[in-house]
């Protein structure tokens, strides 16, 4: 398996909101239909393209962010995973340095993963605190007096 880039695209008879927001697909399989958002751009593994070249996988085809960042840690897993597979299937002795590569690709892809999650832990952690905390300060301040009386 390998890293492959996929694009949301704009369809050549109008950007659509489906377009844009929920369909990512390779570059040759844009080129045939519509202009991509060169911007959009994210790495897959090859494993999450359909036959077409689209791009089947759920990172980043929601319009949650909670969403899409559990999505990004899955595909990193994902790919890491297949680096871990093709290192096992290789003769230590004709490609050792190959293997070494895909070896430590495999944990930076895991690091980032981890890095990922640890920042989502946080972030719903913030989230819930500022949801507790908020709700509080908004009832406090329904009642239209001061503290000091």
């Amino acid at each position: 398996m390998a890293d492959v880039y996929v694009y949301r695209f704009k369809g050549w008879d109008g950007p659509t909101e489906s377009d844009v927001r929920s369909r990512r697909a390779t570059l040759e399989t844009i080129k045939e239909i519509g202009d991509p958002i060169m911007e959009s751009q994210i790495v897959v593994d090859d494993g999450e393209l359909d036959a077409h070249g689209f791009f089947c996988g759920s990172v980043a085809n929601d319009s949650d962010p909670a969403e899409d960042i559990t999505d990004e840690i899955n595909s990193l897993y994902l790919r890491a995973a297949a680096r871990d597979s093709e290192a096992l299937n290789l003769d230590e002795a004709t490609s050792g340095a190959h293997k070494y590569m895909l070896q430590l690709e495999s944990r930076e892809l895991r690091k980032q993963a981890q890095v990922l999650q640890r920042q989502q832990k946080q972030s719903n952690f913030a989230a819930a605190e500022s949801d507790v905390y908020g709700k509080t300060v908004l009832d406090f301040g329904q009642f239209g007096g001061s503290p000091a009386g």
